[in-house]
């Protein structure tokens, strides 16, 4: 299978349905909760593409650089940018706009009535500790341990870093809509999940089993990239969830805010 037939197939048909049913919904007069109506869709989209680009562009030329993954020339166009195929670019697009655009189905078809947390500070804080406790044996693992957790260890230590942020930030706030981000999470890392191991099975990538658990999630997905599914959904999710809050922008400082053009 190649790369943009998998991209075709597996994100960019449930991507343009869902784009239609947000354009119909919004044709028919279909808005926001209030509280989720702080920065408009379109533009909280558009920001984590972009993040998501730079985010993650080091990160995988590195990851094909060091051969923690490979792919068939065979069944891509050709066209490489650094270390990493066109192909994987695009789906840093298509991904964050898929999971996004599922983000935004929920969050006009779900009740927000959930209640924050007694001491949301100290739900914040606590949150982010135990991520970075995560975090620092994920750093130790790779420069300490064994060869075999190399792809583990750097799915970790890139992803939670700006998750920990995301929980020191508005913790308390994802806790208040945790319905609505544990639906965004799940249902799209099952799928892309299950497509992945789809596209491994095809022969279109290659998981270097040298540098992996070898544990296979369903006897045919590594840990790793189901580790890698769940950890960039939640980002998306979470990062959704927070820009489309009205109570986040009341911890945006001062600059920013003005910067930004955000309402008090």
């Amino acid at each position: 299978m190649r790369y943009f037939g998998f991209l075709a197939r597996f994100v960019i048909i449930p991507l343009a349905a869902l784009t239609f049913i947000l354009w119909r919904g919004a044709r028919r007069g279909k808005k926001m909760p209030e509280a989720l109506q702080g920065i408009p869709p379109l533009a909280a989209l558009a920001g984590h593409v972009a993040v998501a680009v730079a985010y993650t562009t080091p990160w995988d030329n590195y990851l094909v650089a060091s051969k923690v993954w490979w792919y068939d020339r065979k069944l891509f166009t050709g066209l490489v940018l650094g270390y990493v195929p066109i192909e994987e670019y695009t789906f840093f697009v298509l991904q964050t706009l898929l999971t996004g655009a599922w983000m935004l189905f929920l969050a006009n078809h779900l009740p927000h009535d959930e209640r924050p947390p007694v001491n949301p500070l100290r739900f914040r804080l606590g949150m982010a500790a135990a991520l970075g406790a995560i975090w620092i044996g994920a750093v130790w693992n790779l420069f300490r341990g064994p060869k075999s957790r190399t792809y583990l260890s750097l799915v970790l230590s890139w992803a939670l870093l700006p998750i920990i942020f995301q929980v020191a930030f508005g913790g308390d706030i994802l806790w208040q809509h945790r319905r609505l981000v544990a639906l965004g999470i799940i249902p799209s890392t099952l799928y892309l999940g299950i497509s992945d191991s789809l596209a491994i099975d095809s022969g279109t990538w290659t998981i270097n089993p040298e540098k992996t658990v070898n544990v296979d999630l369903g006897g045919r997905l590594p840990l790793e990239e189901g580790l890698f599914f769940l950890l960039t959904n939640t980002l998306i999710s979470l990062g959704m969830t927070l820009v489309l809050s009205r109570e986040s922008q009341k911890r945006v400082p001062g600059p920013l805010r003005r910067l930004l053009r955000i309402e008090k």
